[in-house]
This record gives structure tokens, C-alpha cells and sequence, in this order.
């Protein structure tokens, strides 16, 4: 039997910031997901099961939320899967809860992801001493940061690239109402000028904490159907994941990373990606991984991903613009940072992302990874159906 089409008819996001302070987590949460349900016109009564997920608990310091958020997402007495694969789990979510439609076991469903980082303090969260296992330093910079200067090596990339991916990012964020930076006064010498964090990585070259939610409707054929407005249509899903440290990890371009996005372009139908895919929504904490990435996902050859960022090819108005939004360097509740990509990618091919929208999009990707490069989660969706 084949699978059902799985449809994006709902989208919401909370403003995202510093510290929500004016809301609990479930007041949180229920923001995201009240303003999906408008957006697809539909009641909690609608909703046949919720799909949440959220990066580790010690972040809040709140040990399985999900247990107390029933009430506030309208799943009382209906089923309620939690999913974490730390900093890509917005996307595995939000894949979990695609899988339960794609299955027939559910009809609609409601998934959300959130984080409220104000609760806590994630820096210090990511360095608790772990044994056999390589310290992160302070924070998730200095785990990835030498990474970073391996990708220059290997590539010759001039050490200005970073800073043209942060400029960008900025300015796009400027477009996003829900986005958490909103830098009126960046340039480009602003960001070059920022303070060294860990070498090669700035200041501004590096993603804020911030409190936010992000939730999705996603339904079958007969409820794309009866939505108001055109969905998003999943056209491609994948989850890959491997060890943090083995023998022979690739931390430039991880394995896993790039047999995600071959699965992904297989169920999809895509042969070329940088032909047939018109924008991404790319998880970039650190402005490095922009040119990273492009390799990794098959946008560029090996060694040319920062040729694109340089030359423009990236940017709102290029030829394969990444990160439209703002990215996670202008926003990141960390649960929730890569269900914004996938919803993200969503408003795009429904022509609903506003001014930061790229014109004509019909096929976006939606992109999240976590913990040491070692989960990967994906999305494509498309403007119209998947063929059968």
C-alpha cells in the first residue's frame, strides 16, 4: 500500500526573544499552536493526536514537560509522542508526527516544538563534564569551532566567509517579524569588528538564546482538501544519525549528514539539487556552517560551498537563496530551531513568508542537525503533491 500524502495546512510561531517572561511554558507553547489552528482553520477538537518535541530537559531544568503540557496543547484523552535528538529535534518532530499521517494511523496532527532557554542558562548546560566523552569547552562554539578552521584548511576558504553569512542572516531576520534579532544598524564591519569567541567564530557570527515555540498542522489528502489556503506538501523525509566520535568521522561533512540528504532526494525525485530545489532553510548556528552544509547537502562540490556564499548565490535575491528567515543565527529556542526550518520551508511554496519570500518557490528544504554532528533531520516540500 502506499503511503498517504502528508499536507502542511497550519503554521505558527511565537515571537521569538531573550526571555518570555510574561508566559509559562505551556502559555508558550499554546501561543505556537493556537496560531497554527487559526492559520488552518481548525478547533483542538480537529487535532486526533500531538506530536512535541524539545532539546534536553536540563535546559529549563522542567524534567519531561510533555507530561504537564497536555491540557495547554488539547491532547487530553488523545495519544502524545515526545521526541528529542537534541538540537535537530524540531525536525525529527515534526518527521515523527509526518509518519504517523504518511501511516493512515492518524488523520491530522498537531506538532510542536519549543525551548525556553531564559529558565536556565544552555551555555554552561552544554559543558557539564561527561566522561570518555571529548569536553565541549564553553558552550557548543568550542566543540565546533575547531571544525571550523579544519574546513579552511581543507578548502583554502579567505576567513571573511563567516562574516558574510552573519551579515546576510541579520538582514534577512529584519524582514521576519517572529525573528529574535532585529539589528537595524548591521554592516558588514560590524560583525568583522565583534569580539572573538573561539576562533574563527565571533560574536555576531554565532546564534542568541532565545525563549520561543513553533508548531505545525499537518493532514491527509481529504484534509489538504478542506484547508483554506494551498498547503505545503512533504515530498521527501529522512532522520540519520551516527556516534559523535568513532574512528574515521568526517566532523567537516558527517556521513550521516550526507546519507540523510540522499534519502531525502530519492523519495523526492530529485537528481540535481541545486537545479531542482529553489531555496533552503539550512540549521546554521555558527555563520561557518552555511558553506559547510551546502557541501554536505549536495549544493555544491567539496571544497566550493563558501565560493557560492561569497559570490552572492545565497542571498534573498540569488540564485539559491539560504536561510531566508534569518536562520538560527537571528533566532534559536534550541527545541524549536529546526521545526522553524521545516515550517519555514512550508511558508515559502504556500507564498506566505512575507517579505522574506522568495518568488516562485515550489520546492524549499527544510534542514536541522544536533548534538556533535550526529542527528540529522529533513525535509522537501513542495507546491504541489507527490506524484504516485
Amino acid at each position: 500500500m502506499s503511503k498517504e500524502p502528508v499536507a502542511v495546512v497550519g503554521v505558527g510561531q511565537t515571537k521569538h526573544v531573550a526571555a518570555r517572561r510574561d508566559v509559562s511554558i505551556a502559555g508558550l507553547v499554546r501561543e505556537a499552536a493556537q496560531r497554527a489552528l487559526d492559520d488552518a482553520e481548525l478547533t483542538w477538537a480537529d487535532i486526533d493526536a500531538v506530536v512535541i518535541g524539545k532539546a534536553p530537559d536540563f535546559f529549563e531544568g522542567v524534567m519531561m514537560p510533555e507530561l504537564y503540557l497536555a491540557d495547554a496543547l488539547g491532547a487530553v484523552g488523545k495519544p502524545m509522542l515526545r521526541v528529542h535528538t537534541a538540537g535537530s529535534v524540531g525536525g525529527s518532530t515534526a518527521l515523527v508526527a509526518a509518519n504517523l499521517v504518511a501511516a493512515r494511523v492518524h488523520g491530522t496532527v498537531l506538532t510542536l516544538a519549543f525551548e525556553k532557554q531564559s529558565e536556565s542558562n544552555a551555555m554552561w548546560g552544554l559543558s557539564l563534564p561527561i566522561p570518555f566523552q571529548q569536553p565541549l569547552l564553553a558552550g557548543a562554539g568550542g566543540f565546533f569551532a575547531p571544525h571550523v578552521r579544519a574546513y579552511m584548511r581543507r578548502t583554502g576558504a579567505p576567513d571573511t566567509v563567516g562574516s558574510l553569512v552573519a551579515y546576510k542572516d541579520r538582514r534577512n531576520a529584519l524582514k521576519n517579524p517572529y525573528a529574535h534579532l532585529h539589528e537595524h544598524d548591521i554592516t558588514l564591519e560590524k560583525v568583522q569588528a565583534s569580539p572573538m569567541l573561539w576562533d574563527p567564530i565571533r560574536y555576531s557570527e554565532t546564534c542568541p538564546s532565545s525563549d520561543g515555540a513553533c508548531a505545525m498542522v499537518l493532514t491527509d489528502r481529504a484534509g489538504a482538501a478542506r484547508a483554506p489556503r494551498p498547503p505545503a506538501w512533504m515530498l521527501g523525509g529522512a532522520m540519520r544519525s551516527e556516534p559523535t566520535l568513532f574512528a574515521g568521522k568526517d566532523a567537516v561533512s558527517p556521513q550521516a549528514g550526507k546519507d540523510c540528504a540522499a534519502d531525502v532526494y530519492r523519495q523526492a525525485g530529485i537528481a540535481d539539487p541545486r537545479r531542482d530545489i529553489d531555496a533552503v532553510e539550512m540549521y546554521v548556528p555558527f555563520s561557518w556552517y552555511e558553506p559547510m552544509w551546502l557541501e554536505n547537502l549536495g549544493f555544491a562540490d567539496e571544497g566550493e560551498g563558501w565560493k557560492l556564499t561569497e559570490s552572492g548565490v545565497t542571498e534573498l535575491g540569488g540564485d539559491l537563496p539560504v536561510n531566508m528567515s534569518g536562520g538560527v543565527l537571528s533566532t534559536n529556542p534550541i527545541g524549536a530551531s529546526g521545526m522553524i526550518r521545516f515550517a519555514e520551508a512550508a511558508l515559502q511554496v504556500r507564498g506566505q513568508a512575507g517579505e522574506h519570500q522568495v518568488e516562485g518557490a515550489r520546492r524549499v528544504l527544510g534542514h536541522a542537525y544536533g548534538g556533535g554532528s550526529q542527528f540529522f533531520s529533513m525535509w522537501l516540500v513542495g507546491s504541489e503533491p507527490p506524484q504516485s
